[in-house]
């Protein structure tokens, strides 16, 4: 569904952090029919992506400002995952848009995210590590976290009625529901191998260490 700019900017007014229960546990399959060469191929947004082009791991993360165990995966174990690995040239990280409900609010936060252009992780660290406050109040609390990094609400408005960008995260998600088969958030891809949840950082290192003894 395209959302209209009046869609959007009523949703984001309106819209409490609700919906459908999100996958807690971690279930790990080989991605049926995935190439990585289409895997690691950049939307049309192009990937915001963190660490070394030549690091032996690739991570893809799909995810959504509005689900709560994304929320705790950025704050629980992204911390460490950058310092220990990404920081370190071991592991690349792709993140990628995966909006799901409320779609309005959760489109609106990505879009925020980039518009913020350079400031695209700060602002996603913000939405994540805020999100149980901001959700009350989608519309004055992403305003008030984008206000943070320097929008005005001119700014801030503008980036929300930009039609192309809303559709163009769309179409992230939606490439990666039909290519890849991703149906929630977190879902991850590292090395081409698919798992679901949130997972914790003893879980991330029982998986990444072997790919790094072995590369």
């Amino acid at each position: 569904m395209t959302l209209s700019r009046r869609h959007l900017l009523a949703g984001i007014g309106t819209a409490a952090l609700t919906g459908p229960a999100f996958l807690s546990g971690v279930q790990v399959a080989r991605a049926q029919d995935v190439s990585l060469v289409e895997l690691y191929k950049a939307g049309p947004l192009g990937d915001k992506v963190l660490g070394s082009d030549s690091a032996p791991v690739t991570i893809v993360e799909y995810a959504s400002v509005t689900c709560p165990h994304c929320a705790a995966f950025h704050q629980n174990t992204y911390p460490a995952l950058k310092s220990k690995y990404i920081d370190t040239g071991k592991v690349k990280l792709i993140f990628r848009e995966f909006p799901t409900q409320p779609a309005a609010v959760a489109m609106a936060g990505f879009m925020l995210a980039r518009c913020a252009e350079d400031k695209y992780y700060p602002m996603l660290d913000a939405i994540f590590s805020q999100q149980q406050s901001w959700a009350q109040d989608p519309y004055n609390g992403l305003l008030r976290i984008a206000r943070q990094a320097g929008f005005s609400q001119e700014k801030f408005e503008a980036c929300l009625k930009d039609q192309k960008l809303a559709e163009q995260i769309q179409a992230v998600a939606q490439r990666g529901n039909e290519q890849f088969k991703v149906e929630s958030t977190p879902t991850f891809f590292i090395n081409g191998k698919k798992y679901v949840g949130a997972l914790s950082m003893p879980e991330l290192e029982k998986i990444v260490e072997p790919l790094l003894k072995s590369s």
